[in-house]
């Protein structure tokens, strides 16, 4: 059994409402992600984000995690941890800085961006994320990537995540509870982004809608960089309510009747379509029309996309206020469990009046027909999220690595020159 530092390998928690998935996965050289071990188990213990139970949060990731390991044959030390609910919380800020030498330098990026992020949060919060969204140089606006430009005076945007540190503690105690390390937490939102999006729907315009059992995690992208996200606490898991109670069957049999025979657009259903539903108390089953539970599904659906459409208007407002592009060109990306209902496209479109698609995870390979479902999205994106801090991190390593080697290199020189220096006055 190999252990995950013995490889580029990299790991991804997911403690969702409805599962805990513990995805394995090894980054290759052309930087794609391999994936080699999987574990997945239903949920206990959470509620819209929220560890409500802690010992039984910890034999579900226990139950994941070993399944992960004897899969991949690994043994699992520290991974990337995806953190949701309402109390997750985003601000856009500004920093300024001068221009320390006559060209930006790494340095400055960091200045800039650390003095972006040095502004006070709401008590009890703390950041999760500084995301850069462009810089402005003098008078040069709407700059990507700003090394090497010349100039007195830099400006940058930075979208600020934050997090209730009391809420981020919970879940991550849960982890270490089971002998791992966390990495680094990850809002779920930005992790499924990675999983989902390409670069051309984040620079024309896009939403991304991950809709789980208890949240839906909103991200929304224009011009290539994030400007916005949203937990809203209402899910798949009020669809499946809904459905238990109209019909009085229990809550776990409205699930399989939802994923199996729901449907978000009752017009597209025949009318001579029927199916079986349990009852509560050993009564009978009882034969009902598909398109009657295609009548309680539809409005609660709209009902949740209309939430979203609701924070998209808003903030394109802002965005129009602020003179940034704020159209959604690529339009919306729906993704996650609550995703995978028959009608929910056509749906969707008549409420954002825009183009919808389902997203998948992309860009993996390996073991995708276990994973690549809207089901899984969020977790690969944190392999994703995490490839990107390994290969950072080598970036890093080389960059240490060659500046020893020259300081080593000048050290070296000095000392002969200065041992033919002193060789040179014992002569005279």
């Amino acid at each position: 059994m190999i252990k995950v530092l013995d490889k580029r390998l990299v790991v991804g928690l997911e403690i969702g409402t409805a599962k805990v998935v513990t995805l394995v996965g090894e980054i290759l050289p052309d930087s794609m992600v391999n994936i080699i071990g999987f574990g997945s188990y239903p949920s206990r213990g959470v509620d819209k984000g929220g560890v409500n139970d802690l010992e039984s949060v910890i034999k579900c990731i226990q139950r994941a995690v070993d399944d992960a390991e004897a899969m991949a044959d690994c043994q699992i030390s520290s991974v990337y941890l995806a953190l949701s609910g309402k109390h997750i919380t985003c601000q856009n800020e500004i920093g300024i800085v001068p221009i320390s030498e006559e060209e930006v330098t790494q340095e400055d990026v960091d200045n800039v961006v650390h003095t972006a992020k040095s502004v006070r949060v709401c008590d009890e919060h703390r950041i999760l994320h500084v995301i850069p969204q462009d810089y402005a140089i003098d008078y040069q606006e709407g700059i990507k990537n700003p090394l090497g430009l010349s100039g007195i005076r830099m400006q940058a945007k930075v979208h600020l995540i934050t997090c209730h540190n009391d809420m981020a503690k919970n879940i991550v105690k849960a982890v270490e509870r089971c002998g791992l390390k966390v990495d680094q937490l990850i809002f779920a939102g930005l992790a499924t982004g990675y999983a989902v999006l390409t670069d051309d729907e984040r620079e024309l315009g896009v939403c991304v809608v991950d809709i789980g059992g208890g949240t839906m995690d909103i991200a929304i992208y224009t011009d290539g960089a994030l400007r916005h996200i949203k937990v809203i606490p209402y899910a798949g898991k009020v669809v499946t309510s809904d459905i238990a109670y109209a019909f009085g069957t229990p809550f776990h049999e409205a699930e399989i009747i939802k994923i199996r025979y729901g449907c978000a657009l009752h017009s597209i259903v025949g009318k001579e379509e029927s199916i079986d539903v349990p009852s509560v108390g050993g009564r009978p089953s009882r034969s009902l029309q598909r398109q009657i539970l295609a009548e309680v599904i539809e409005p609660r659906y709209i009902e949740l996309l209309n939430l979203v459409n609701d924070e998209i208007l808003r903030l394109q407002a802002q965005l129009h206020q602020q003179g940034v592009k704020n159209h959604l060109a690529a339009g919306v990306v729906l993704t996650g469990g609550g995703s995978q209902i028959d009608g929910l496209v056509s749906c969707a479109q008549k409420v954002f009046n825009t183009q919808v698609r389902i997203g998948s995870p992309l860009n993996i390979t390996g073991l995708i027909g276990h994973v690549q479902k809207p089901y899984y999205s969020t977790v690969v994106g944190l392999l994703h999220y995490g490839k990107v801090s390994h290969l950072n991190n080598d970036l890093e390593i080389d960059r240490r690595t060659s500046f020893i080697a020259w300081f080593r290199h000048i050290s070296s020189w000095f000392r002969k020159e200065f041992l033919v220096y002193i060789f040179s006055l014992l002569i005279i």
